[in-house]
């Protein structure tokens, strides 16, 4: 027990349960401490009163005893609850926006003029902790390793080796160990490379403020930041915390990252009376940690830290969501599943018929076990991986990082993509598109954003006095701004900036050097005007230069000109400049009116510009093929219904009643109704995290797979819940980057395009690989199990079947993956997650395939062994029967439709090199001593491989027939039902029509 004499500070209780300063007064405590405690402040509510103790950079204090002086310490005592306090270290940003900035100073206990003391903040970081997020402490590397074997598949494959193990066929158990060990590593090293999402989150903050403390403004670490501490904002900077902002001159702030509006939002320190706290969740006089400082200065009172924060609110929603599986997954597990089924079925009827055979239980037992374990395809995720890896690897060479090996397949599922629009399919730079001059004369400008790529472009035909009115115009709005352009970085307001970019299209520059500035009115709401005075370093004149709303210019202007002509300005011209700048604003633009002339009561109007967030180039093209392939698209926005709808119409997307939705919208709908309307829907505007959540929900809901596109913060919640987040790789930030599973490295919409079908591509070649090792395993199973059920001679020794298994699962297999995109496979609606990955078509395909192997191999093996005895040449003959048989049905397996003769033999060249190399190994293990004796083989006559030759082609001229009349049979079906489905477009697509 400790006891001194402190001045304690006596407070009164807010209205709002936080602490005001009264009196203070002289006490002696008595305390108990605990070394390590985080909760240094003790508190006692008395008469109205609290107290409140510091105890610095003490241990925490525990449980105190308060006694005024002349009493004992033998009175009350009270224990510091676990939350004691914290509560009343944050305002949230709703409750300080509604405050004056001097009450939030006061419930924070903190003076702008001179900062919290250091000793102060080093007490305030005990109780509310570092300015940064908190996560689950990550897993070690060897249970991260661990978790690689959770899958089915794998599971069931490390059943088979164990059993494979116990019953000494070792081989079998190290081939399959060895093939589960390579799929787990190449899993791990990919998750390894790519789970940083959590971790990138922290850098958003910016690493260091301007902050004042102790009466000094000064650099200090942005996570050191605790709630009281007064913050100084200039031109360039990240806001490190949220902020009640107590002075801001010409401060703009850009917030798009959270609210998806283009334009920076202008910020005040006066209170807010009204509720213009929107859905975004943004308000005029706070600001958000992680936006960006555009223009002006400002100050502010740190009132939210961490996960207190905006921002920390969306961490914690990211924590919360948890990613779907993809539909690859589901459909590997559920093929485990059937594998697993169908060995203890088959281990059944071999026992069954053994026993009727009359075989001694263990021989039936072993043989059963054996056949089942070898039914498995040990091969299947070796090659899962690898294409899903190489699909990896395509994907970046079109600009496109993948980052999670089956995110690769699910985008060929994707049958919604919910854009957003800024940055997404806009490029986030406002540009001017368009330019009517007072002579009337109207102009549209090329390119997008604040580069000098682009030119304007005269509507109603080049003139010399058209062009002379728009340099006039351009030259005016270039030199009545602030904005400087630096590389492709913009310093200043968009709108300036895109006044700046249209000036150099047309061959402007450095347009302000050739005046000088004497004055300068700045931008203000109430006027909605900029003026900046000048004189021409030329010529001497003095001039006023005048931008901003163009019902605010035309009150300041007298006159305009026309064909040289200077003309009065009427009611009926000022009247048409009006509609015109009404029409363009229907458009979704920001117009902006110019004016020029000796004075600000005569002015001469010149123009009027009109800017906005243009689509990218190729945006609409891209959104118009996703749609005619059966993938909607919706735009999912922050921004205002006009904007929204005006670009939505510009990329192709139809706009109609029904289909146009709000955030408040949203939020008055339940679940049910969102889910009956957000199908037809192809607008959402005004929306916040939230919201995009609820829609993204709503759609998996429905049975869609969501692609979610985005570049901002505000994103991430829903890029991380939908089956695939999509970032865009330059203009987004860090966090969406890390939250999504797919980054467009060019910011490219189209690239989505090459995307979905890379993953169309995946998902046919897997299916192609899958046919091909269950049409082998059947035969290599079928062979065995007839020859030992039935008391007949092996066709193949076990040596051999060995090697067939490591060709067979190895290089021709791998290859198959290998398939270049097919123009038909582009062209096909998404696939249908609900759908098995063995099919019934599938399925009959292999029994096709394998009972034409079957019997050509049956048959080379009984005719050969004409005699009863099998020799070397009899297993040399059914050996190279298969093998060739095998190589045969991996060409067949190429695609499900079209022929080899279509496709090219060669065009996929890594199957053709490992045709060759299967076969070179086969000519080896035929002709070779060693490789002889090992396989018990002998050379055979060329006659010999004419006859195996044309023996074993028989099961690609089986396929190619059946493939013939399906082809033929979709496309009646096509021409009689009236659809134009893709299958029925082309008749070409026949092997007849290819020889």
């Amino acid at each position: 027990m400790i006891e001194c004499q402190v001045e304690l500070l006596s407070t009164r209780i807010h209205s709002s349960g936080r602490f005001l300063p009264q009196a203070t007064m002289s006490m002696k405590i008595s305390a108990r401490f605990l070394r390590g405690s985080p909760y240094p402040v003790h508190e006692k509510v008395q008469n109205g009163h609290v107290t409140a103790v510091y105890l610095g950079e003490g241990p925490g204090l525990v449980s105190s005893s308060i006694i005024p002086p002349n009493q004992t310490t033998s009175g009350e005592q009270s224990t510091v609850p676990d939350t004691g306090g914290l509560s009343g270290m944050w305002v949230s940003g709703r409750e300080a926006g509604g405050l004056p900035w001097e009450e939030v100073a006061r419930l924070l206990l903190t003076d702008p003029n001179i900062g919290l003391l250091s000793r102060e903040v080093l007490t305030r970081r005990q109780l509310v902790g570092y300015n940064d997020f908190s996560e689950a402490e990550d897993d070690p590397l060897w249970k991260k390793y661990l978790g690689q074997f959770k899958e089915p598949l794998i599971l069931l494959l490390l059943a088979s080796s164990f059993v494979s193990l116990c019953m000494s066929q070792f081989d079998d158990a190290v081939v399959i160990t060895l093939a589960i060990v390579i799929v787990a590593t190449v899993a791990f090293i990919q998750e390894l490379r790519t789970d940083k999402a959590l971790e990138e989150l922290k850098k958003q903050v910016p690493a260091t403020c301007m902050c004042l403390r102790d009466g000094n403004v000064r650099e200090y670490q942005a996570r050191e930041l605790v709630p009281g501490d007064i913050v100084h904002l200039n031109m360039g900077d990240r806001v490190p915390a949220d902020l009640r902002l107590f002075e801001a001159s010409d401060l703009s702030i850009d917030e798009s990252s959270f609210t998806g509006e283009t334009e920076p939002a202008s910020k005040v320190n006066s209170i807010i009376t009204t509720s213009t706290y929107n859905t975004s969740g943004s308000m005029v006089n706070i600001a958000y940690m992680g936006t960006f400082v555009r223009t002006g200065r400002g100050k502010g009172i740190v009132i939210s830290t961490g996960e207190k924060s905006q921002f920390g609110e969306l961490f914690r929603m990211m924590q919360e969501e948890e990613a779907p599986r993809t539909p690859l997954q589901k459909n590997m597990d559920e093929l485990a599943k059937k594998l697993s089924i169908f060995s203890f079925c088959f281990i059944g009827v071999v026992f069954l018929l053994g026993l009727y055979q009359s075989i001694p239980l263990q021989k039936i037992f072993n043989i059963a076990v054996s056949l089942a374990v070898a039914a498995i395809p040990e091969g299947l995720p070796i090659v899962v991986t690898m294409t899903l890896c190489l699909g990896i690897r395509r994907m970046a060479q079109r600009s496109a990082l993948v980052k999670g090996l089956h995110t690769v397949e699910t985008l060929g599922c994707v049958t919604t993509v919910c854009s957003d629009k800024t940055g997404t399919l806009t490029k986030n730079e406002m540009t001017v598109t368009s330019i009517v001059t007072s002579e009337g004369d109207e102009c549209h400008i090329t390119g997008v954003g604040y580069s000098s790529d682009g030119q304007v472009v005269f509507e109603g035909g080049y003139s010399e006095l058209a062009n002379e009115a728009v340099t006039k115009l351009l030259e005016t709005g270039a030199v009545c701004n602030n904005a400087q352009i630096v590389g492709s970085q913009l310093l200043g307001q968009p709108t300036e900036g895109a006044i700046l970019a249209a000036a150099a299209k047309h061959g402007i520059y450095n347009a302000r050097d050739k005046y000088q500035r004497l004055e300068e009115i700045p931008f203000k709401s109430d006027t909605k005007t900029m003026s900046v005075k000048v004189r021409n370093k030329k010529t001497g004149e003095i001039e006023w230069l005048v931008k901003g709303a163009v019902e605010a210019v035309l009150r300041s202007c007298s006159h305009y000109q026309q064909n040289i002509a200077v003309l009065p300005l009427s009611q009926e011209k000022q009247h048409q400049i009006l509609s015109i700048s009404l029409d363009r604003g229907r458009q979704g633009l920001r117009v902006i009116g110019i004016a020029r002339g000796p004075s600000l009561s005569e002015l001469g109007y010149m123009g009027i510009l009109g800017i906005m967030d243009p689509p990218r180039e190729g945006a609409r093209p891209s959104v118009t093929t996703m749609q005619s392939t059966g993938v909607n698209v919706k735009m999912v926005t922050g921004d205002a219904q006009e904007t929204a709808c005006a670009i939505a119409q510009a990329v192709g997307l139809p706009v109609r009643p029904g289909t146009v939705f709000s955030g408040d919208q949203v939020d008055s709908m339940d679940d049910r109704v969102l889910i009956g309307l957000v199908r037809d829907a192809t607008v959402f505007y005004r929306v916040s995290p939230r919201h995009k959540l609820r829609i993204v929900k709503a759609l998996q809901e429905c049975g869609e797979i969501v692609g979610m596109t985005g570049d901002g913060v505000n994103d991430v919640v829903a890029l991380k819940r939908a089956n695939i987040g999509i970032a865009m790789g330059k203009m987004g930030s860090a966090v969406s980057k890390e939250a999504a599973d797919m980054i467009l490295n060019d910011d490219d919409f189209t690239t989505i395009l090459s995307a979905v079908e890379e993953g169309k591509c995946i998902y046919h070649n897997i299916t192609n690989f899958v046919q091909f090792q269950v049409s082998t395993s059947l035969v290599a199973l079928s062979l065995i199990a007839l020859s030992t059920l039935f008391g007949l001679p092996s066709p193949l020794n076990p040596m051999q079947i060995l090697l067939i298994n490591v060709i067979m699962d190895g290089p021709p297999a791998l290859t198959l993956g290998m398939e270049p995109i097919d123009d038909d496979i582009k062209v096909q609606p998404p696939r249908d997650t609900k759908k098995d990955l063995i099919t019934k078509k599938l399925v009959r395909n292999c029994v096709i395939s394998a009972t034409v192997i079957i019997c050509g191999t049956l048959w080379v093996f009984r005719s050969e062994m004409s005699d009863g005895v099998v020799t070397a040449r009899d297993t040399t003959m059914t050996f190279a029967c298969f093998v060739m048989y095998d190589m045969f049905n991996a060409m067949s397996c190429r695609s499900d439709t079209k022929s080899v003769l279509e496709i090219g033999i060669t065009t996929n060249w890594y199957l053709f090199v490992a045709l060759t190399a299967t076969m070179f190994c086969l000519l080896c293990v035929v002709y070779l001593p060693f490789l002889q004796w090992v396989f018990q083989t002998e050379g055979i006559h060329i006659s010999d491989w004419i006859y195996l030759l044309s023996l074993t082609s028989t099961v690609l001229i089986v396929s190619e027939f059946r493939k013939f009349l399906e082809r033929r049979k979709e496309y009646s079906a096509g021409i009689l039902s009236g659809r134009g489905f893709w299958s029925s477009k082309k008749l070409k697509a026949t092997w007849i029509d290819a020889v």
